[in-house]
């Protein structure tokens, strides 16, 4: 077992059993810790991006590690302004987005992978997001599983979370479970580095550290106080009984049912059999039963209650208090509904949310008394794809009521097309793998992005959509059965083809993978290729052995698109990588143009 692996079983275990951090901040002078965070983030697009300076990932090497380590050592380190630019949202405003530098990006993520073992040991069940092994999908099959029979949902929303996390109330929180001054001042620090619009500097006087790597950890270090307070709180305070209580009409029909059975009656049976079936076994409004269930997702919650709706408002009050007191943060009205589970619908993670009922479905079952038959369904949290997002998602392929050919997708080859129609149409169906009516509900949506993909082809051919239609479509062998798709392949003389397919999958609903996440931890990370490569200190293109560094492009399909490679260009070619380990002389000559 690597060094790295038992220091983070131990913080796990410490975290577990609920014991307090010390000497934190020398384990930012692990150069083994700098080395995985380098072999973490560098394949991410944000990689090459510059924050305020023009320092990216590329020149990465062992002596800029050994550097940040001498300066968090010597307490010369000091964290810049975030780079702050805008990028547009659903809905048409701007959402500001942070650019820190990479060597800020890089202590951040050691910083997290100190962190994050201790604080996953002890976050609750119901938090699944930004956390490793748990997703969207996790936070709605836990929905199905607890929020069963409930009579109202309250759906929760915090008002501008992120960007309102008080950096006081953090700190505080930090230190109750972290005994280092330096590492504490040195997270405050982080959170008051402050941006850059503009050229202009701000002063962060809330929030988390935008576009941070650390950020949604810190953000669930901070919403973990919600966690304790609904789980150890308010889901006591309102669970009470062991099961509902009879119902009267309920036990009045069965001792009916027997009367008329010794008496041989099967009429009057059938007929309080189907009365029977329309009236709960347990009271509805049983005041000596309640139950509270609670799942978040970043700073989106839902809480189920089984009770009268003056409860849930007590519930949905009581939040807001503590959300304003103790974390200081307010509780959205306008989002933070209370929804009655059976005849209303509540969203969630874009999923509408509601509980069946009907005494029409009927199931078979058998037990030590022998068989007997049962209402299936009733109870049962049923989960749905929103209109408005099928709506949405279709009128971008739709102009006057019809699909479109998109424009900017003509200047693609075939393959380029139909793997970007698939791609769309596929990730949303992924999407909704676990919702009842997929089937009805996307099956429109495949229509139109399918007729779409189909004229932009015979758009770009000047031809018709029968006859690309008929040129393109296969037949395809599926666990349930033959499925029609289209299907462009590249014929690559030497190589293996490139085939692109629209189509072929099922839309049935789909439970979705299990996620499993004890035998391999999440922070088990090995030394990469391009850590053996750049540890090497081996110059790729010139074979000098001493001190090098690396060289990164943002996309390896830009060099691709050349037409005679020649040089250290057919050398990343030929390595399908978009790194290239050079010494220092090569590397400068590279970005002066003439290394070749």
């Amino acid at each position: 077992m690597h060094k790295n692996q038992r220091k983070n079983l131990i913080l796990e275990d410490r975290g577990r059993r609920g014991l307090k951090l010390e000497r934190v901040y020398r384990e930012l002078y692990d150069e083994n810790r700098f080395l995985l965070s380098y072999g973490r983030l560098y394949p991410n697009d944000g990689a090459m991006t510059p924050g305020i300076t023009p320092e990216t990932v590329d020149g990465m090497s062992k002596e800029k590690v050994k550097l940040i380590i001498r300066c968090l050592a010597d307490g010369s380190f000091t964290w810049k302004p975030v780079k702050r630019v805008y990028i547009p949202k659903k809905n048409g405003k701007m959402r500001p987005l942070g650019l820190p530098t990479w060597t800020d990006k890089l202590v951040q993520d050691v910083m997290r992978s100190v962190l994050e073992p201790y604080y996953e040991a002890q976050f609750r069940d119901s938090s699944h997001g930004f956390r490793p092994g748990r997703g969207c999908h996790t936070a709605l099959q836990m929905c199905r599983k607890k929020f069963k029979a409930t009579n109202w949902f309250i759906e929760g929303d915090v008002k501008g979370c992120f960007d309102n996390i008080d950096h006081q109330v953090l700190i505080d929180i930090l230190k109750r479970s972290i005994d280092d001054e330096r590492f504490i001042r040195l997270a405050g620090d982080m959170l008051e580095a402050g941006y850059l619009e503009e050229w202009r500097y701000h002063g962060t006087n809330s929030g988390t550290p935008q576009g941070g790597v650390i950020s949604p950890l810190l953000a669930n270090i901070y919403l973990h106080e919600l966690d304790k307070f609904v789980e150890d709180t308010l889901i006591p305070r309102y669970t009470r009984g062991e099961t509902r209580k009879r119902n009267p009409e309920y036990t009045a029909i069965v001792h009916a049912m027997k009367r008329a059975k010794e008496a041989a009656d099967k009429d009057e049976w059938r007929r309080l059999k189907v009365e029977q079936r329309k009236v709960s076994v347990g009271m509805p409004d049983d005041p000596n039963y309640r139950r509270l269930a609670y799942v978040r997702y970043a700073d989106d919650f839902i809480l189920a209650l089984i009770g009268p709706k003056s409860e849930a408002e007590d519930v949905k009050r009581e939040i807001g208090e503590f959300l304003q007191t103790k974390l200081k943060l307010t509780l959205s009205e306008e989002k933070t509904l209370i929804t009655h589970a059976r005849t209303e619908k509540a969203r969630f993670l874009g999923y509408d949310l509601k509980v069946i009922h009907d005494n029409g479905e009927i199931s078979t079952g058998s037990n030590a008394l022998g068989k007997h038959t049962k209402r299936a369904i009733n109870g049962k949290l049923r989960l749905e794809v929103p209109w408005d997002k099928i709506e949405a998602a279709k009128r971008q392929f739709m102009e006057d009521g019809k699909p479109i050919h998109r424009k900017e997708q003509l200047l693609n080859d075939d393959y380029s097309i139909v793997v970007w129609y698939d791609a769309y149409f596929r990730g949303v169906a992924n999407y909704y793998c676990l919702a009842h009516d997929r089937a009805d509900k996307l099956r429109n949506l495949k229509y139109v992005v399918e007729t779409s993909m189909l004229k932009t082809l015979a758009n770009k051919h000047r031809s018709t959509v029968s006859k690309v239609a008929k040129k393109y479509k296969v037949w395809l062998d599926t666990p349930r059965g033959k499925r029609k798709a289209f299907q462009v392949t590249v014929v690559r003389p030497g190589k293996r083809d490139l085939v692109a397919t629209f189509g072929g999958i099922t839309l049935a609903r789909e439970e979705g993978k299990v996620i499993q996440d004890e035998v391999k931890r999440w922070w088990w990370n090995s030394r990469t290729e391009i850590l053996q490569r750049m540890l090497a200190d081996k110059c790729e293109y010139c074979g000098w052995k001493g001190k090098c560094e690396v060289h990164h492009v943002r996309k390896l399909a830009n060099i691709l698109k050349r037409r005679n490679l020649t040089g250290w260009r057919k050398l990343m070619a030929i390595k399908k990588r978009k790194t290239l380990v050079l010494c220092r002389t090569c590397h400068d000559k590279l970005h002066a143009g003439t290394l070749d």
